[in-house]
């Protein structure tokens, strides 16, 4: 059952090599969804993802494209379109940056809101532009606890998953009429590349394993969310943030 509800759908997951991109393309994939992989250079692991993918049966292709230059966002969903509609999206591309508000240069700034938030923006676009005249599509954009929280020394980072929040909810209420159902998820500290003792101060882990639950989630577990958010099952759900977090956040 699980397979039909998605049956000969097209699928876009960014930022999709590693982490929860990865787990949701897998997710998708085995419920017979064809996926397209999106990474920034990162070749091998797109190959290798697409290789798992049709050795267990499943339609994928990799595709490169950095979410944060225009040019290239558009000419991947030209790509995409001429292989076929596209039916679901998932936003999950993204980078992370620690460092003190006051030693976060423009550089800085202009890098995670390109990414995190532009990104986002710029898939979000050229995928509704698609899906608006068929009247059909769902899309899930992957914020972040720290969107609702905020966090000293992650201004960048929580401002661009802010606009990622703002963004879905506004999206929803703008395509509700035309069919198209745009949530979010916000997940709490995932056991990803990303988030890890070599990337984060002992501070910031601390602060994160004190959650309720008292663990990391995995990506899996965040995926199993995108894939509910996107199947038939969830079709009364719009503009809504799904939060697998531990209890890090339990807000509205």
């Amino acid at each position: 059952m699980a397979t039909k509800c998605f049956a000969g759908q097209t699928a876009l997951v960014t930022g999709a090599t590693t982490g929860i991109g990865r787990a949701t393309a897998l997710a998708l994939a085995a419920r017979g969804v064809r996926v397209w992989i999106n990474h920034r250079d990162q070749h091998d692991l797109a190959q290798r993802l697409v290789e798992q993918i049709t050795a267990n049966g499943g339609n994928a292709w990799a595709i490169e494209a950095d979410v944060s230059d225009p040019a290239a966002v558009a000419a991947m969903f030209e790509t995409i379109e001429e292989q076929g509609p596209l039916d679901l999206l998932v936003n999950n591309a993204g980078v992370i940056l620690e460092k003190p508000f006051l030693e976060t240069s423009e550089a800085d700034w202009a890098l995670v809101l390109g990414v995190d938030l532009a990104g986002v923006y710029r898939c979000c676009r050229h995928a509704l532009v698609q899906m608006k005249p068929r009247r059909n599509g769902a899309i899930v954009n992957v914020a972040s606890d720290l969107g609702f929280l905020g966090r000293e020394q992650y201004v960048a980072y929580c401002t661009a998953k802010a606009g990622v929040i703002g963004l879905t909810r506004s999206l929803a209420r703008e395509f509700a009429i035309d069919g198209i159902r745009i949530n979010g998820v916000a997940p709490g500290p995932i056991a990803t590349a990303m988030v890890s003792p070599e990337h984060m101060s002992d501070e910031w882990m601390a602060k994160e394993l004190a959650i309720p639950m008292a663990r990391l989630g995995t990506p899996e577990e965040v995926a199993a969310a995108i894939v509910f958010l996107l199947s038939p099952q969830a079709s009364y759900f719009t503009g809504q943030m799904l939060g697998p977090n531990g209890g890090s956040w339990m807000g509205a």
